[in-house]
């Protein structure tokens, strides 16, 4: 489902950076003590620190060039995990489509990584209520050649559609008529940007954000982004709405969360913390976009 500052283009050296934020989170999470301190909001409230997943991936949750975790997700759980009594928050990095099976495994606590709530994945997870809504589109060479504003459009033209991994846009290609031979997928941004550059594919599918995003890093090539649109799958219309995963053993983190999220969008203070990475007005939820909402369909 993806707009701040990290540059697509990275070293080894960065990634090198990287490894220390992940390795500190690679091992699972001690039952017993789970058990002892009444679950995982104990034992992270005991520890003073909780760990989250993410997939590296920009706006949502990704490392700068430092190496410091960031991202809408991380600095909104920095927040939230701070007024819950939780002063530090490690990141561990997994590809998009393992985020769900390591929070499963227990290698992290939270997925913070911008995902969307889907009916799919609510059978496996329990999701926060949203943070953001987010429209879809597609980065196209300049001019936009072959005419995709929709994935009908790219099913018609018979276009290479490049998606993530484990992403929402490629089962709306393939349920909007686009050939699975034509959809391709990538581990990542960059590298999704480098297989259009390269010609191995004619477009690529995100939310308007993350594309804006992936276009700011490389002002001057010959791309665009089209216009923001709701994919209308079965007869409805499918909102990125994306949001914080948790076990759903993990009930009371969850009620915690959520309950210190609604006093940032009463309070006006949600905008603010995800600005800084793309975010306007237009992706605020409303009062009724509550994960039971999108969890439905």
């Amino acid at each position: 489902m993806t707009s701040s500052r990290r540059d697509f283009l990275r070293t080894a050296a960065l990634l090198g950076a990287a490894v220390p934020l992940a390795a500190a989170g690679c091992s699972t999470t001690d039952p017993d003590k789970e058990k002892a301190g009444g679950g995982t909001l104990d034992r992270a409230k005991q520890e003073g620190r909780i760990r989250v997943g993410f997939a590296n991936e920009a706006p949502y949750g990704f490392t700068d060039k430092s190496g410091k975790l960031t991202g809408e997700a991380p600095e909104l759980a920095k927040v939230i995990f701070k007024e819950l009594g939780i002063g530090t928050v490690e990141g561990v990095q997994v590809a998009f489509g393992g985020l769900i099976g390591g929070l499963q495994a227990k290698r992290f606590d939270v997925i913070a990584a911008g995902m969307f709530v889907t009916p799919e994945r609510c059978g496996q997870v329990a999701f926060s209520d949203p943070e953001y809504v987010a429209k879809s589109a597609f980065l196209v060479p300049k001019g936009n050649p072959k005419k995709i504003l929709k994935f009908e459009d790219a099913a018609k033209a018979g276009a290479r559609l490049g998606v993530l991994t484990g992403a929402v846009e490629g089962q709306y290609a393939e349920k909007l008529g686009v050939k699975k031979g034509d959809i391709k997928t990538f581990e990542d941004q960059p590298s999704a940007y480098e297989g259009l550059k390269a010609g191995r594919v004619d477009a690529i599918a995100l939310t308007r954000i993350s594309l804006a995003d992936i276009l700011s890093k490389h002002e001057g090539e010959p791309f665009e982004v089209t216009e923001a649109f709701s994919p209308v799958v079965d007869g409805k219309e499918q909102f990125g709405a994306g949001a914080f995963a948790f076990r759903k053993g993990d009930a009371d983190l969850l009620k915690a969360f959520n309950g210190k999220l609604a006093e940032l969008k009463t309070g006006n203070r949600l905008l603010p913390i995800l600005q800084p990475f793309g975010f306007t007005q237009a992706e605020m939820p409303g009062a009724d976009d509550l994960a039971a909402k999108f969890c439905k369909g």
